[in-house]
């Protein structure tokens, strides 16, 4: 049995009874599906039991569509769906796109599709409610977590794709997250803002530019992943920096914003327990990497 067929063979079994199957999301599927078809998405963990609500008779015909058959998708919803012990299921070649562009029917909504959602140029503010700076830091014995709060900043998106932008950090703000006992919390929080590692009191703020996108070429509009280049400066001092980035344009007109970051905390003279400048340090040792990830909703306008 052929797995993938083509939009007219997928028609004319749907014409005779087998059920159409959109396995992308609710906004997608709201959005625009092959006419006819149930939505029941591959990417939630109650899949199978939506499709057990849907077509409870295992010896239904299937017809799966995803939205371009480019991916594996549907490809992974007929591999559940076999193991769960339907065995006639089928995927639309090339997905919705395909057959929408076979001139066949399909039913549309109201919103727009992800993939046909890419943010417009411009420049986008980020909203700081919505974003964060999260931090962890290590030694051998444990690692500390913790956040730091955006002041402002902002995300030009020229030709699609983001190509300058910058944040400014609240260093007043650091928290910490994974010690429960508020006295030992308090302790590393003041030791992290003093002049051992980043004195806050003189350097209030710190801040990333972003300078360049190399965008990554499998990817996809609703998911813009690349490595992004820019300069990093804390304690007034500013380093060259390299990271991984995505940005994600949202049905709102938003773009969400991911990036993460390891870097050496003695480049910017935070050298407290660095065994690369101290010796004997015994239970004060702290490595050099500080890990951060940054979590950013921008807004046009904002």
């Amino acid at each position: 049995m052929e797995a993938i067929i083509p939009s007219k063979e997928a028609k004319q079994r749907m014409d005779a009874g087998a059920v159409a199957i959109d396995v992308m999301t609710p906004e997608d599927h709201g959005a625009c599906h092959v006419a006819g078809a149930q939505n029941a998405c591959v990417y939630e963990v109650v899949f199978l039991e939506r499709m057990a609500e849907l077509v409870p008779d295992r010896n239904t015909e299937l017809i799966l569509s995803d939205a371009t058959g480019t991916t594996k998708a549907a490809e992974l919803a007929r591999d559940r769906l076999l193991q769960a012990g339907y065995c006639r299921v089928f995927i639309l070649a090339g997905g919705l796109l395909a057959w929408s562009n076979g001139g066949f029917p399909v039913e549309r909504g109201e919103g727009a599709a992800l993939a046909e959602g890419a943010s417009g140029d411009g420049t986008y503010g980020i909203d700081n409610e919505c974003s964060r700076l999260e931090w962890i830091g290590r030694n051998f014995n444990n690692r500390h977590i913790g956040q730091l709060a955006l002041l402002e900043g902002e995300v030009v998106i020229a030709e699609g794709v983001p190509s300058t932008g910058r944040i400014v950090v609240d260093m007043h703000s650091l928290s910490n997250f994974d010690l429960l006992d508020a006295d030992y919390r308090n302790m590393l929080i003041r030791h992290l803002k003093s002049d051992d590692f980043f004195d806050v009191d003189r350097f209030p703020t710190a801040s990333l530019l972003l300078t360049g996108w190399e965008a990554q070429p499998d990817v996809f509009p609703e998911a813009l992943r690349g490595i992004g280049t820019g300069e990093l400066t804390i304690k007034g001092l500013s380093r060259p920096v390299r990271f991984p980035a995505m940005a994600a344009p949202q049905l709102d007109g938003s773009i969400k914003i991911h990036m993460a970051l390891d870097i050496d905390r003695t480049l910017w003279g935070a050298l407290y327990g660095s065994c690369r400048f101290f010796e004997h340090l015994g239970m004060h040792l702290v490595h050099d990497t500080v890990s951060l990830e940054l979590f950013a909703v921008a807004r046009k306008g904002y």
